[in-house]
């Protein structure tokens, strides 16, 4: 069976790679792009900026506290490690992500695993043998 190439919109990877700013922009959800417009060079804080610069000369270790930072192009194929609050969350960007958010591929929170109730969890518990 043959793989399945990635279409973004329409394009292919390599279209989508050599799109103009502007270009992606009108590409992406309104969210998105309303959020990259409205800070002064494509939307991104300084802390940001630092990211793509990173990115840019090809460092192999970025980390960044930017979970609101929204995935572009320039970004595909490139680790990076994205804080959860108390670890360090590695994700390798690939051309799905485009046009969401860091954080949302960098969960904060875990699954609930209920276990079964301790001695004198309830007030039956008592009666029950220990294991």
């Amino acid at each position: 069976m043959a793989k399945k190439e990635f279409k973004f919109y329409g394009l292919s990877l390599d279209q989508v790679k050599a799109l103009s700013d502007e270009e992606f922009l009108a590409l992406i959800p309104s969210r998105s792009r309303r959020s990259l417009k409205r800070r002064g060079e494509f939307g991104f804080s300084a802390e940001a900026k630092k990211v793509l610069k990173a990115i840019e000369k090809g460092s192999k270790k970025i980390r960044t506290h930017q979970r609101e930072m929204i995935i572009i192009p320039k970004m595909i194929g490139h680790t990076i490690e994205v804080y959860t609050g108390k670890a360090w969350e590695r994700i390798e960007i690939s051309p799905d992500m485009l046009g969401h958010r860091l954080g949302e591929f960098a969960l904060t929170r875990k699954k609930v695993a209920h276990s079964s109730p301790g001695v004198g969890a309830t007030r039956s518990s008592a009666a029950l043998s220990v294991r």
